[in-house]
């Protein structure tokens, strides 16, 4: 039984294939059409996924959709009603899209499938599960518990922003919800948008901000405060209430009237391109810690009503890593599953498993594996044939190693002499984090690595942090982690033995002394509260990656390495072997390695394209 899952018309549209039960493949359509956070119906994604299985649209048992589109279209206009007249512009640019397209989605759908290839409308089973069910679905089917308490959390689906559920073999059942518009996401990215990022798309920053916060300062204290007791309520089983007179975004064009966060904060919305002071970093450090409180009490109340041992997280909110880490260190869980593209992207595969397991009944084999994701190594791949042929285009200039343990040991030294390697394997990562696939690595005990990475290669703000990947047999050697972390979505701290300590003025230093100041042994990778977010890489799901850090470590002693995401600020990680090489001799990037073929920056035919390209980096 094959089943096609689509999430689409927020952001981050993506499609997923699932086999009877088991995922197939999975991709976002920003990958293909190179635009970051794609929102429109996901038809390159699509026809990857229906290659990579090998089969047509008449060969799909369902196509099924990640949420209800009615239930949101009355959400919407229950939520105008109640604001009336607030809210009439925005009401106004909203209603259009509805009524000429959302509202017939289901047409729409057919009509989308039917551009890619025809097919009998007749034998098209047509599924709409809700929203929340598709991120609990994402996150427990996969997972390798037979049951677990389930915590969604996100902005919104269709009504609900948080859910609670148990689920249990094939069963999945909601106990809680907590509805629109009290949101831990929304709230979150109110502060993403106050503190001059986007929406959506830069709350990872926010979150990489908020250590740079002072905790001991009187004013980084007060703003917890003001944010407790003026802006959201938190209830004891983590439930909150915002007060909605702050806020903008039920039926605005902006997520908080600004003028009243001016006046409890005391400081104007920070710009985009706006300096980063010591008030924005206290700000997000407080914002941060809060969150953090919701979401451990959130995970509390899910013991509580399920008296399960294990919790399956999904829901964009599941993608702060920070909180993660700060779960796990409560003790409340035996064991932790977070599905790696928790947020929208994620409700294709949960659709589509929800509508395999709730609604053909299907039963679920739980897998004896880490899970059931394959390191979440869903996307496509490319041939030998393919990687020349876009050479020849290029006249680019390689060596092809016909041995791995060749190359890795190339690759090895080559890092450990201070380079920096483009690295493109296998099959394409689903989800927001690159995982060894496609990845920019480096040394990590290189202290000036980290500043050359963000401004020479990925052109993006120098306070941002760069993960380690590391030999999931060492990782316990390195960080304070008691568990696998295969998809980069726990924060842990660096060993106590490999910190370096800090002047006794290091609060008062400006953020670019901060930044720079060596905290460990591995500065590269140590953020400056000593954390790092951690991927912990197994020979099980990723053996040619695991091959490389193994090679690294036989030559420095040093089981880690760098892994950011191969792209630039603005533009989706690259797919193809084409767009690796032109994001290679576009940045300052030294080598690239697109599976055994070896390229050398100082070997390559001079690069015409002009800097004209990088005026056209939008930030992200």
């Amino acid at each position: 039984m094959y089943i096609l899952g689509i999430s689409a018309f927020y952001h981050d549209s993506a499609a997923a294939i699932i086999k009877d039960g088991e995922v197939v493949a999975a991709a976002q359509e920003e990958r293909f059409s190179r635009k970051k956070h794609d929102a429109g119906f996901p038809s390159q994604s699509i026809s990857y996924c229906l290659k990579e299985a090998g089969i047509t649209i008449d060969d799909l048992q369902a196509v099924v959709f990640y949420d209800k589109p009615l239930l949101k279209f009355e959400r919407l206009l229950e939520t105008y009603y109640a604001f009336a007249p607030k809210g009439f512009r925005s009401f106004l640019m909203v209603m259009p899209v509805w009524l000429n397209e959302k509202l017939f989605l289901k047409k729409m759908i057919r009509d989308e499938l039917k551009k890619i290839q025809r097919y009998d409308k007749k034998k098209l089973k047509l599924l709409f599960p809700e929203h929340h069910l598709s991120h609990a679905a994402s996150a427990f089917y996969p997972s390798p518990f037979e049951e677990a308490a389930i915590l969604t959390i996100d902005g919104v689906g269709e009504w609900a922003t948080t859910t609670i559920s148990k689920g249990k073999g094939k069963q999945i059942e909601i106990l809680k919800q907590l509805n629109f518009p009290h949101s831990v996401g929304l709230l979150y990215s109110a502060f993403t948008y106050y503190l001059g990022f986007k929406v959506n798309s830069g709350e990872y920053k926010l979150m990489g901000l908020a250590p740079y916060g002072d905790p001991s300062s009187e004013q980084t204290k007060e703003l917890v405060s003001i944010i407790k007791e003026k802006l959201v309520k938190i209830y004891d089983d983590g439930s909150i209430y915002l007060d909605q007179q702050y806020f903008n975004y039920s039926v605005g064009l902006r997520m908080v009237k600004d003028r009243k966060f001016e006046t409890l904060f005391g400081f104007k919305r920070r710009s985009e391109e706006e300096e980063l002071t010591q008030k924005h970093c206290n700000l997000a450090w407080a914002i941060q810690r809060v969150t953090e409180e919701i979401v451990l009490k959130l995970a509390a109340h899910a013991k509580e009503i399920t008296g399960s041992n294990n919790i399956c997280l999904s829901g964009g909110v599941a993608l702060n890593c920070v909180a993660n880490g700060k779960l796990q260190n409560a003790n409340l869980f035996e064991n932790i599953f977070i599905q790696p593209a928790s947020g929208d992207a994620g409700g294709a595969i949960g659709a589509a498993l929800a509508a395999y397991h709730l609604f053909f009944e299907r039963e679920r084999t739980v897998t004896t594996a880490m899970d059931a994701m394959k390191g979440s190594y869903l996307g496509p791949s490319y041939t030998n044939e393919e990687i020349v042929a876009t050479a020849k285009t290029f006249n680019a200039k390689y060596k092809r190693y016909e041995e791995r343990d060749a190359l890795n040991e190339v690759v090895a030294r080559l890092i450990n002499e201070g380079n920096v390697v483009g690295w493109f394997q296998g099959r394409m990562e689903f989800g927001p984090r690159a995982l060894g696939n496609r990845s920019i690595l480096a040394d990590p005990r290189n202290p000036e690595m980290q500043k050359k990475l963000n401004l020479k290669i990925k052109y993006r703000e120098g306070f941002r942090p760069f993960a380690p990947a590391v030999l999931a047999e060492d990782a316990q050697d390195y960080f304070e982690l008691s568990t696998p972390s295969p998809y980069m979505l726990l924060v842990q701290q660096v060993k106590k033995e490999l910190q370096k300590e800090v002047p006794d003025n290091y609060q008062q230093l400006s953020m670019n002394e901060k930044l720079y100041f060596q905290r460990s042994t591995l500065p590269a990778i140590t953020h400056i509260d000593y954390s790092a977010r951690i991927q912990t890489v197994h020979a099980s799901t990723n053996k040619t990656f695991h091959e490389l850090l193994t090679a690294f470590k036989q030559l420095t002693g040093c089981a880690v390495l760098i892994n950011t995401s191969f792209n630039v600020r603005g533009e989706p990680v690259v797919c193809t072997p084409q767009e690796a090489y032109q994001c290679f001799m576009r940045t300052e990037m030294d080598y690239l390695v697109i599976e055994n073929y070896l390229f050398s920056k100082q070997q390559q035919p001079e690069w015409k394209e002009k800097d004209d390209w990088k005026k056209m980096l939008k930030i992200d």
